[in-house]
C-alpha cells in the first residue's frame, strides 16, 4: 500500500461575526463567497443538522455559516456560534490549529492592507534568508483576532534545499 500526499480541502474558523468576517477576507484577500452567511439550526431532519450534531452534539441551538474560497481554491468556512469567545491571549502552547498561511508576493502592501482594515501586524517582515533568497514572511491578526502569516513565497520553495 502507498501513501501519497493528500490535498488540502479547506479551513473551518469561528469568528464572532460572520458577515464582517467574510467582508474583511473578500475585501483583503480576494476571497470569493460559495454561499452567503446562513443560519443552521439544530435538528436532525436534515443531513447538516444531523452532521452538526454529531459533531458539537446537542444543546448548540443554531449558528451562523459562510463558505468562501482562495484563489488556488481552498475553501475557508467561517462560523459564528452565539457563545463565541475571542481569546484574551495568544496560547501558541495549546493543542488546536496555530494558524494559517496565505501567500501573495507583495507581502508589504497585503499586510499594510491588513493593518488598514482593522487587522494587526504582530511582528516586522523578516527574511528566511537575509541576502541569499527573496522569502519573507510575517505573522499578522485579523479584526477578529484570528492570528494568520502571510508569506511571499510558496511553501515548497521556502523550505525546499537549493530552492531559488
Amino acid at each position: 500500500m502507498s501513501t501519497y500526499p493528500r490535498t488540502f480541502s479547506h479551513i473551518g474558523i469561528s469568528v464572532p461575526d460572520v458577515e464582517k468576517a467574510a467582508q474583511f477576507y473578500s475585501e483583503v484577500m480576494g476571497w470569493y463567497h460559495i454561499m452567503e452567511p446562513t443560519v443552521i439550526t439544530e435538528e436532525s431532519n436534515t443531513p447538516i443538522g444531523q452532521m452538526c450534531i454529531d459533531v458539537f452534539g446537542a444543546g448548540w441551538g443554531s449558528f451562523k455559516i459562510a463558505h468562501m474560497s482562495t484563489g488556488d481554491k481552498i475553501g475557508v468556512e467561517m462560523f459564528e456560534f452565539k457563545n463565541n469567545e475571542t481569546p484574551t491571549e495568544f496560547e501558541y502552547w495549546k493543542t488546536s490549529t496555530f494558524h494559517f498561511c496565505v501567500q501573495d508576493p507583495d507581502i508589504e502592501g497585503l499586510v499594510k492592507k491588513i493593518v488598514e482594515h482593522g487587522g494587526k501586524q504582530r511582528m516586522p517582515i523578516r527574511e528566511y534568508y537575509p541576502g541569499e533568497k527573496p522569502y519573507k514572511m510575517c505573522y499578522v491578526e485579523d479584526p477578529f483576532g484570528l492570528i494568520f502569516e502571510v508569506y511571499s513565497h510558496s511553501y515548497e520553495l521556502t523550505y525546499s534545499q537549493g530552492a531559488y
